[in-house]
């Protein structure tokens, strides 16, 4: 018998309003774990106040399915962390301490992003592990939280990506971008939203994406894999 663990602990400064939203979150997971009627629920549900309505609007019988949301079991909607906050700065910013053994890491990150937007870009990592030394028990990611989405990124994902750019160094597992020389012979690069520009707003084409692009909207224009970044 062994038991596994997935943990993570990193700290956030965030404004006193959102340090608030953040316990009324709490608070809205004791409610629902009383597993109430829906009308207790809603009472519930009222008395988290005016800010905590704003920001997740009343929905369904019980008025927390949008907070609901953040959880992918709805029966079992708890945040599996500790957040501790410190008071207020002199700035008004509060800093929050995330941190647990089983922790929720989509959840949480679903939280961050809806009530901490003074965060943003922000993310944190976390780690799987077990008391028994069995293969495939240990790992983890990094999480990556901006204001147009999450970005998860594996321990896994990122050794067996490796591995193929190992095996393939060429065959742009990083993507490719469309580049063209101009009279002059200087080089741009092209993007969806602007056309040409600098390599810096590319847009990065994936897999067979690239092939897709045909005919190339410009006759001097080539493709170029990117290469692999730098870790470390």
């Amino acid at each position: 018998m062994s038991n596994s663990y997935i943990k993570a602990a990193f700290h956030l400064l965030v404004t006193a309003e959102e340090a608030a939203m953040l316990r009324l979150a709490e608070r809205a997971v004791d409610i629902l774990d009383t597993n109430g009627a829906d009308e207790d629920l809603a009472l519930g549900y009222d008395s988290l106040g005016t800010a905590f309505h704003a920001l997740f609007p009343p929905k369904g019988a019980s008025m927390f399915e949008n907070f609901l949301d953040l959880f992918d079991d709805w029966s079992f909607p708890y945040l599996d962390c500790r957040i501790d906050l410190d008071e207020a700065d002199e700035n008004g910013n509060v800093m929050a301490f995330f941190h647990g053994d089983q922790f929720g890491i989509e959840q949480v990150a679903k939280l961050i992003r809806t009530a901490c937007p003074s965060a943003l870009p922000c993310g944190f990592t976390w780690s799987s592990d077990c008391d028994r030394l069995r293969a495939g028990e240990f790992g983890g990611g990094v999480v990556v939280i901006t204001s147009d989405g999450i970005d998860w990124h594996s321990t896994t994902g990122i050794l067996n990506h490796a591995l193929l750019r190992a095996e393939n160094p060429h065959d742009g597992l990083d993507g490719y971008v469309l580049a063209v020389r101009n009279p002059e012979g200087d080089i741009a690069f092209w993007n969806k939203a602007d056309g040409l520009g600098a390599l810096s707003s590319a847009t990065v084409f994936r897999g067979d994406a690239a092939a897709e692009v045909n005919p190339l909207p410009f006759e001097d224009a080539d493709w170029l894999a990117l290469p692999a970044p730098l870790h470390g």
